[in-house]
């Protein structure tokens, strides 16, 4: 089959980023807001047509095919070289519905949440930069192609954070969301270096190969017990955790929240945060047979700490968005756990497919709840849950449609969040007992946040707001209404048809018992929350209270910040920058100025014996000439 024409894609909207970029200030606001659209529109229609191509039509004695169509770049030797182009297989054709989904729906919202802006022509800009950086990451052929397109999402989400340029908080933000990962990408292109050192190939066919040379290569290469394809991974891992805010490398996310609304669904909760999962899925083969999948044992791990964390972090936030934040870190958490805890061939991968699963629901309701956000932030100009309340009363639709994807994430019977969760559950339950006691918690405090957010938006207390607040226009409830509808029937899919570690189908069912303790879970988080915050009272205060240190601690999200403060300043600032600082002035160029002004003062002193004088020359000729005869003289007479 030919997918050539796949290309498109991506570069749709690269054609997009350099026409609003180059004539923002000549193109009208009403007129780049429909190009952008229009364009994503494209790029939308095109991923929705390969799908259809590829799971009809490139099934072959019951496995899905992968094509590559790629050109050489550039050539290190016979083997090592850099390809560019486009790979296609059942995750990527997944990734490209998610992000082409995601990115015209919020074109679409932005059309409505950003009018009037004075950048608005610079905003689709910033947003065509974004989606071409994606398409281009899902559809890499080799990971260092994966790598320049990784690099060029931070470079436009680093804009699209710090878009309002003018205010502080969301310039320190884009900064923090730059350097952070910064930081895990260096472990990325150590992993990256270390690969393709050793094993020769950037190809992503030939590293996932199980049967290859590659493996029995590298096992022969070891540093600290560990053989070095398997440090390759974690550092490669490094970058993912980075770019997908699982711990430590998570506290640029809800900073992040800085930028427009749509900014944190297009990058928060579908894109850029599920880059990491991609990237560990896209490398799973590799991760799962290398030394007996150690490195994969460190992607579980990491993910289970780092979604319990993040959901308890989430109870005690009162900016919406934040609680969103955090709960994106939590689930992006259970889609690395189920990687972490999956087998390769057939049911034996049931947390690949999972976490593929999941990744591709989640992106569905979390963007909903993300414009829903912007939905009520837009009508009442705040993001404080103090500053809400009874809000249903004035936005029906918003009410509906944000209920919809809060029992999603929820994990409510039929909806698409619970078929999804609970593979991940029956995963967890089959391979590690301790990351699925962890995983059913962070269920119920999924349902309990949820459901304070919602009963503190729409419910509870009726605040006396300045103006009556409104419900969003059309351009702005005609992609949450899709959304919704994806949060429902998203879940009715059959994935482990599609999209497989070994790209074979298989069979999954619903394990009715692991599925009702999940569901028992989650309807105790929501039954607390109705109690807590239904209606107003002094329960929520109460409690905190009772929790002490443990409150305060999660409500500062355990300090981190202050943490990775204390280390730059006081140590790496005060103890290593400083005196490193005063030695380099001090004594490397005190040292160097003191030879220059010892040479300037000498060429002053002698200066003189070049001064163009014919007498000068001549009384130091004879002056030269006497000393001489005096020193043949004295020689002679002794």
């Amino acid at each position: 089959m030919d997918f050539t024409y796949s290309m498109f894609i991506p570069l749709i909207p690269l054609a997009l980023f350099v026409i609003l970029g180059l004539f923002s200030r000549k193109i009208p606001a009403s007129v780049s807001g429909w190009m952008g659209s229009l364009g994503l529109a494209t790029s939308f229609g095109l991923s929705l047509y390969t799908a259809y191509n590829y799971f009809m039509y490139a099934k072959v004695d019951g496995v899905y095919q992968t094509f590559v169509h790629k050109y050489t770049w550039l050539i290190f030797s016979d083997k090592l070289h850099i390809d560019m182009g486009v790979l296609i297989d059942p995750t990527s054709v997944m990734m490209l519905i998610v992000v082409s989904t995601i990115s015209f729906m919020v074109h679409l919202y932005s059309r409505g949440y950003m009018k009037g802006d004075d950048g608005f022509t610079r905003f689709f800009a910033y947003l065509a930069l974004f989606s071409f950086s994606m398409f281009g990451l899902v559809l890499a052929t080799n990971i260092f192609q994966m790598y320049i397109f990784w690099e060029l999402v931070g470079a436009s989400s680093f804009l699209l954070i710090g878009y309002y340029y003018t205010k502080p908080s969301a310039v320190a933000a884009a900064k923090k969301a730059f350097i952070v990962t910064r930081f895990a990408d260096l472990g990325f292109l150590l992993g990256i270096l270390l690969v393709s050192y050793y094993s020769g190939t950037f190809d992503f066919g030939e590293l996932n190969n199980p049967e290859g040379y590659l493996i029995t290569n590298w096992a022969s290469s070891s540093f600290m017990g560990l053989s070095v394809m398997t440090w390759g991974l974690i550092l490669i891992f490094m970058g993912g955790a980075g770019k997908s805010a699982m711990l430590p490398f998570h506290i640029w996310l809800p900073d992040a929240m800085e930028g427009p609304t749509p900014v944190s669904a297009l990058i928060h909760a579908a894109t850029m945060v599920v880059a990491g999962v991609y990237l560990v899925a896209r490398l799973f083969p590799a991760f799962y047979f290398v030394e007996n999948g150690f490195a994969l044992e460190v992607v579980a791990y990491v993910g289970a700490i780092s979604s319990l964390v993040a959901a308890i972090i989430a109870l005690t936030q009162n900016d919406i968005k934040r609680v969103l934040a955090f709960s994106t870190m939590s689930q992006i958490g259970y889609m690395m756990l189920a990687l972490g805890v999956s087998g390769y061939e057939g049911h034996d991968g049931l947390g690949y497919m999972a976490s593929m699963f999941h990744l591709f629901t989640h992106a569905m309701f979390k963007a909903l709840l993300f414009l829903g956000a912007g939905s009520v932030i837009h009508a009442i100009h705040s993001n404080y849950l103090q500053d809400m309340g009874g809000l249903r009363k004035y936005m029906p639709f918003t009410h509906i449609t944000f209920l919809i994807a809060a029992l999603s994430i929820s994990g409510f019977p039929g909806l698409a969040g619970f078929f999804s969760k609970d593979e991940i559950l029956a995963a967890a339950y089959e391979q590690n007992t301790i990351i699925y006691i962890s995983s059913v918690v962070v269920a119920g405090l999924t349902a309990f946040y949820m459901f304070r957010l919602y009963f503190g938006i729409f419910w509870g207390k009726e605040k006396q707001y300045d103006h009556t607040p409104h419900e969003s226009p059309m351009s702005m409830k005609i992609p949450m209404l899709f959304l919704a509808f994806m949060s429902i029937v998203g879940g009715y899919i059959h994935f482990s048809e599609y999209v497989t570690a070994d790209h074979k189908p298989f069979e999954a069912h619903l394990n009715f018992s692991l599925a009702a303790i999940a569901t028992a879970v989650g309807f105790l988080g929501f039954a607390l929350a109705f109690v807590f915050y239904k209606k107003e009272n002094n329960l929520p205060e109460r409690i905190s209270t009772a929790f002490g240190v443990l409150y305060t601690w999660a409500y500062h999200k355990f300090y981190f910040d202050e943490i990775y403060l204390f280390v730059t300043k006081k140590i790496i600032f005060g103890m290593i920058a400083a005196p490193s600082a005063w030695i380099d002035k001090n004594i490397v160029d005190a040292s160097m100025i003191g030879i220059g002004n010892v040479t300037a003062s000498f060429s002053n002193k002698i200066k003189g014996m070049q001064s163009g004088k014919f007498q000068d020359y001549a009384m130091s000729f004879i002056g030269g000439g006497v000393v001489i005869a005096i020193v043949i003289f004295y020689i002679w007479i002794s």
